[in-house]
């Protein structure tokens, strides 16, 4: 056969083999807010929560519960896009978890006096006429509840936790926590045929004292639950036969242990207690568990164990720094528990069986492939809201659902939610930036400002801000893949040691292999309000401090973006400082020729009321500079997320201290529709613009290293600008 033949038989041979499978992943499309199902009327402001989370039968209900408004809350998803507010039912304490059986919802409910004095109820609700018609007395305080596959009985967690300002917490404190079996006969609760299985005398810890967390039933009628703080899992059969074995420990090498902000995934942690929350079935012979850890231990991962107690697969810190290197990990959790893995489902999607891992410190789902059991394979990381705690699948409508406990609108921050997302064709949204593959790890978080290589399209640089306040770092990020690279880390030095007292929020190449770098003062911190500039290796060899006549009108809110424009620095200052007008911040500007200072400034958009409008990036690019205006509204709350721009040639700075001119700015283009372009709640903080050097722009948004923060961090590009 001479070469030309081959080579045509193998294009043949191409054309006619069947087409690849085409890909498919888990995608957000819809966001949930608590609040929505809250009456008219009600003060919309008292907290709210979605914590465990169940689906009705037919998959078009969803149910989750409320504890610190009491109820019990509803969702229509006929259509999952657009979830459907169906209204909140009072259960008349702490409701703790609900199922759903035909057309009723059977809800735990704690009623404690105290720790000492523990009670609970479960009540049954009647869906269609959202009525109480039955309750049963559980005689202590409830967790978790599971419905059997057929739906013949429910097995519920009675854990009567213990208090944790008693003796540090720790164990025993009585009484002791038990298993409730209730029989479902024509669709409602046999309180008469209660079964109260005694659980003491089982675990190698304070065994006289169970506290029972999480129950899980397979399709043959067992029931297996955890004891976490006894870290003792226990497996009931159907003729009620209990068998237990411990959780164990796990070796944990790469994670990060220290609360010093900064990320190190250098430590280790030998026979770490799993201590696990939640667990499912998979299949009749094996169990996952989330090991969250409570009292002594955290393992930062999830373990699949066989009935028998051998442990068939752990994650080790695998899932804790691939969540890492999607700039979810939270630092501030170093010292306890790292990412905290809180409950797990398991379901089969087109015919694969799937884990879902839920994270709640870092606000993520991991995606497994369930195929070969003793080697799960990560498929994907999904953002999620706040604290994850509670996630449902529903394989026959292939969705996904999490509730998201924590709401932080006290603080500005954004409500409670619950998220859907649809397995379907195309690939993942998110990650938009990842530095999977980085050896050694590159951890990040709170991108702060960004700037284009002037050299290399696609190459763009960005800074973290004082989250990480014990490691200033240059970020290299090559925008040309999919998801976005972060290949490279460049530490900010001072005296071969990393710099302190910086809060990095602006940075730009200063065309001969360096950067000049833009920081935030904060004089309650001793951090001062400067300029810097590094080397090509990031090691500070200038310092330019802020004059006194611009101090003498300082506030917290400094700069926020910097560009080089010939021999003359360009800065935006976030806020008004003491000298400026209402609604007109300064751009400095500081000629590096003769060590002058200027400015003119610039006028903001009026903010919603109760919010402030401020800058949060200046860049140059043609004949114009760019700038980001935010107000600091997060969720259903943000206003104001624009680009805008200013003539060039209107950039005249006069003389600190006198009159300075007001440019006139255009308003580019609106950020709001693709802050929401992966159907979760707006950021508020959009801190990063730039144009790499072919003219292609891209921004990015900050995540607060996961501080009070989902952790999720937004990249796209935007493209040619006119």
């Amino acid at each position: 056969m001479n070469l030309k033949l081959a080579g045509m038989t193998s294009v043949l041979a191409l054309a006619a083999a069947p087409p690849a499978l085409a890909e498919t992943s888990f995608n957000r499309i819809a966001t949930f807010a608590t609040t929505a199902n809250m009456a008219e009327g009600e003060d919309l402001s008292r907290s709210t929560s979605a914590e465990i989370i169940s689906v009705s039968e037919d998959g078009m209900t969803l149910i989750y519960t409320d504890s610190p408004l009491g109820v019990v809350g509803l969702i229509d998803i006929t259509d999952p896009e657009a979830p459907k507010p169906l209204g909140n039912i009072d259960m008349g304490g702490e409701p703790t978890t609900a199922v759903i059986a035909g057309d009723r919802a059977f809800v735990a409910v704690n009623t404690s006096e105290s720790h000492a004095n523990p009670s609970g109820k479960l009540v049954t609700v009647d869906l269609e006429s959202r009525k109480e018609t039955g309750t049963c007395d559980l005689g202590g305080q409830p967790d978790s509840v599971a419905k059997a596959p057929d739906g013949s009985f429910l097995a519920i967690a009675i854990e009567n936790e213990r208090d944790e300002e008693v003796n540090d917490g720790a164990l025993p404190q009585m009484p002791a926590g038990f298993l409730v079996k209730l029989p479902l006969e024509g669709g409602e609760a046999d309180c008469g045929a209660l079964q109260k299985i005694d659980l003491t005398g089982l675990a190698g810890t304070a065994p006289e004292d169970p506290e029972p967390e999480f129950v899980s039933i397979n399709e043959a009628g067992e029931i297996a639950l955890t004891l976490q703080e006894n870290n003792e899992i226990v497996l009931v059969g159907v003729d009620g036969t209990v068998s237990h074995f411990p959780a164990g420990t796990a070796d944990l090498e790469g994670i990060d242990t220290k609360k010093d902000g900064r990320l190190s995934f250098t430590d280790s942690q030998q026979g770490r207690l799993r201590e696990p929350d939640g667990l499912k079935w998979i299949g009749t012979d094996h169990v996952a568990t989330a090991n969250e850890g409570d009292w002594q231990g955290g393992a930062r991962g999830w373990t699949i164990f066989a009935r028998d107690g051998s442990v068939v697969w752990d994650s080790g810190a695998d899932l804790e720094r691939a969540i890492a290197a999607i700039g979810h990990y939270p630092e501030h959790r170093s010292k306890s528990k790292g990412v905290e893995i809180e409950s797990v489902e398991v379901a089969t999607f087109d015919g694969t069986p799937m884990a879902f891992v839920v994270s709640e410190r870092a606000s993520v789902v991991a995606v497994y492939d369930l195929t070969d059991i003793a080697a799960p394979r990560l498929l994907q990381l999904l953002p999620s809201g706040i604290s994850p705690e509670g996630v449902v699948a529903i394989p026959d409508r292939n969705l996904l659902v999490t509730a998201n406990e924590a709401d932080l609108r006290e603080d500005g921050g954004a409500p409670a939610h619950v998220m859907i997302y649809r397995l379907g064709e195309g690939a993942a949204a998110y990650p938009t930036i990842t530095s999977e593959g980085s050896d050694p790890l590159i951890g990040w978080g709170a991108l702060s400002a960004l700037a284009g290589d002037p050299q290399v399209p696609g190459t763009l640089w960005a800074v973290s801000d004082s989250v990480y306040s014990m490691a200033p770092t240059i970020f290299r990020i090559d925008a040309t893949a999919t998801p976005a690279r972060i290949t490279d880390a460049i530490p900010v030095t001072r005296m071969g040691a990393p710099a302190q007292k910086l809060d990095l929020e602006g940075i730009t190449p200063d065309g001969e292999g360096g950067f000049w770098l833009a920081s935030e003062g904060n004089a309650a911190k001793l951090v001062p309000h400067a300029l810097y500039h590094v080397d090509g290796k990031g090691r500070i060899d200038e310092e330019i401090p802020f004059p006194a006549e611009l101090l003498a009108g300082e506030t917290r809110f400094g700069l926020e973006g910097i560009a080089k424009i010939g021999d003359r620095l360009w800065m935006a200052v976030q806020r008004e400082w003491k000298d400026d007008p209402k609604g007109q911040v300064k751009l400095l500007s500081y000629d590096l020729s003769d060590e002058s200072w200027g400015a003119v400034r610039y006028p903001l958009d009026t903010p919603a009321e109760g919010a402030w409008m401020g800058l949060s990036e200046l860049t140059v690019h043609d004949d114009w500079v760019w700038f980001i205006e935010r107000d600091n509204r997060v969720a259903d709350g943000g206003a104001t997320k624009q680009l805008t721009r200013v003539a060039l040639s209107e950039l005249e700075p006069a003389p600190l201290g006198g009159d300075l001119p007001v440019v006139t700015k255009e308003v580019v283009r609106d950020l709001v529709p693709e802050l929401k372009q992966l159907h979760g709640y707006i950021a508020d903080k959009v801190e990063g613009f730039a144009f790499d050097a072919a003219g292609e722009a891209f921004l990015v948004t900050d995540n607060d290293g996961t501080d009070d923060s989902s952790g999720e961090t937004l990249f796209w590009k935007v493209g040619a600008l006119d």
